[in-house]
């Protein structure tokens, strides 16, 4: 008489917990990646309304920044709202200081500061992030892999001729 298999062997069983346990180590750090940038892009766009009201300031302003704070006088930059990422920002003199929270990895009171240059007629306005106080290693490199550098953000002059139809 021949017997019938009824299930899977304890070998086979090993075999399918070690896969499982070899792609679990190697999508787990991938997970926290992922996490790590959404924060990021989150942190990113959150200051974006503030971004905007200082470029509008800084164009009425002639490429000053000088009076765009919050709470100043002359053009009126919005008070910023918390987000789950960012607890505070602030604007003085155009510079935007953003204060994180301990939910996006970065350490506890990590900031991140928005520098505005604006070109020579003050009609466009690029943004640097002069200063990083992040103590994760990964959220710096995020952050600064998509940051403009300082020197080209717009600051220096140029001469050009054409022609155009």
């Amino acid at each position: 008489m021949k017997r019938v298999q009824q299930g899977f062997t304890l070998i086979e069983l090993m075999i399918v917990v070690a896969i499982i346990g070899i792609l679990a180590a190697v999508a787990i750090p991938q997970y926290q990646n992922y996490v790590i940038k959404s924060r990021i892009a989150n942190v990113m766009s959150s200051v974006d309304s503030l971004k905007t009201a200082v470029a509008v300031c800084i164009q009425e302003n002639g490429g000053s920044g000088t009076n765009c704070t919050t709470g100043g006088t002359g053009v009126e930059i919005p008070a910023f709202t918390p987000t789950a990422e960012v607890s505070t920002a602030t604007v003085s003199g155009g510079i935007i200081t953003a204060t994180l929270r301990d939910a996006v990895g970065a350490g506890t009171g990590a900031q991140i500061v928005f520098t505005p240059a604006a070109n020579a007629t003050g009609s466009a306005v690029t943004w640097a992030l002069s200063g990083v106080n992040v103590t994760n290693t990964a959220v710096t490199t995020l952050l600064q892999k998509n940051n403009v550098p300082a020197a080209a953000a717009g600051t220096g002059t140029g001469t050009g001729t054409g022609t155009g139809t």
